[in-house]
């Protein structure tokens, strides 16, 4: 089989590259260029180094248009409306995908590959990434976007391995990045100042507030405002509410005598809610522009007698999951999320994502 793998110039899509041609496929290497840093130019060469090691063709697909659009803009909108956005989410569906699928057309490839902690399943003629055999890796959250047709031609090699084993495969095939660290940042933001970025990039402001714009509101997302209690009550300042998320606690920069979290943060009226621990758990959620995987939502047979969908719902990358029902909300398009018991911190912006017990991803959408 001709397939095409992403390589990231990390461990994972070395060694899944790897595994490919040694079980016999022709495998072609492609580097999407999407934010020029010095780590992102780093990381090319490195995936270069793979290729040219495992001795296969290696592609270069420029992004960074596509990137910026999608990617970089959707982020700074996110933030600078009040909401915390999960960019790998995005990526992966707008712009990873589509240049692998882009590049294994250019080469008459049969399949794409990933070095993903995931799996790819069927079910009744429908598509869905699995959780990873082995859970402490898992990395299926950030998949729940992809479609059928992205699905159907994908490949995950490093389903049924976990960290270690991947780095002893790596050491084993004399890979160079046999312990590289893992990345734990935004790509394009390698020294987490979002803020710093934000003001960078003021160009790329959505043009409801651009600052070039005739027509914008008056967000004040870069200037200071009040922190309030839940009853408005105004307990000191902030810096600006693109410098916190929902659940937060450390960095706040106020003291009150008492462990205190971001509950809300209002970009309208430049406000961030602070509360008690116990006043950041909720017991619903909405969610839209919803991606269903493993279950068709427009087959009524997916649903139960009261059009329910029972489910375990993970609301951030690192969060374990916790049953909830899934309803149709009244507004078009957007889905209820009910727990069995409230849940910590639900994020606007953040994906909801939705799985069954046998650890299929039913679907997802972004929590407003």
């Amino acid at each position: 089989m001709k397939i095409v793998i992403g390589l990231s110039g990390g461990v994972d899509s070395s060694v899944a590259a790897y595994l490919l041609k040694k079980a016999g496929n022709e495998v072609i290497g492609c580097t999407m260029r999407t934010f020029d840093t010095e780590r992102s130019l780093r990381e090319l060469e490195d995936a270069r180094k793979i290729a040219e090691k495992l001795d296969i063709p290696f592609v270069v697909m420029d992004r960074r248009k596509e990137f910026e659009e999608e990617v970089i803009r959707y982020f700074i909108s996110e933030y600078v409306h009040g909401r915390t956005p999960n960019p790998c989410c995005i990526c992966n569906r707008r712009v990873k995908w589509q240049t692998l699928l882009d590049c294994m057309r250019e080469q008459g490839a049969d399949k794409v590959a990933t070095g993903h902690y995931s799996g790819i399943g069927e079910l009744e003629g429908r598509y869905y990434i699995k959780k990873a055999d082995k859970l402490d890796k898992d990395q299926s959250y950030a998949l729940y976007n992809l479609t059928q047709e992205e699905l159907s031609h994908t490949i995950m090699p490093l389903s049924g391995y976990n960290k270690d084993e991947v780095r002893a495969i790596a050491c084993e095939a004399g890979l160079f990045n046999s312990d590289k660290p893992d990345s734990q940042e935004i790509c394009f933001i390698p020294d987490k100042d979002y803020a710093g970025f934000i003001e960078r990039h003021r160009e790329l402001l959505p043009e409801d507030i651009n600052p070039n714009s005739v027509d914008k509101t008056d967000l004040k997302w870069n200037e200071p405002g009040n922190f309030v209690d839940i009853h408005g009550n105004i307990l000191g300042q902030h810096k600006g509410i693109i410098n916190y998320t929902v659940g937060q606690r450390k960095g706040l920069g106020i003291a009150l005598g008492k462990r205190i979290f971001v509950r809300e943060i209002r970009p309208l009226s430049n406000e961030v809610v602070l509360s008690d621990n116990e006043e950041v758990f909720s017991d619903s959620l909405i969610c839209e522009k919803v991606n269903f995987q493993a279950v068709d939502f427009e087959n009524i047979s997916a649903w139960d007698a009261d059009a329910r969908l029972n489910a375990i719902v993970k609301i951030r990358y690192a969060d374990k999951g916790t049953r909830a029902v899934i309803t149709r909300a009244k507004e078009d398009g957007r889905y209820l999320v009910s727990f069995e018991q409230p849940v910590r911190a639900v994020t606007p912006g953040q994906a909801a994502v939705f799985y069954d017990e046998e650890n299929r991803l039913l679907g997802g959408g972004l929590i407003v």
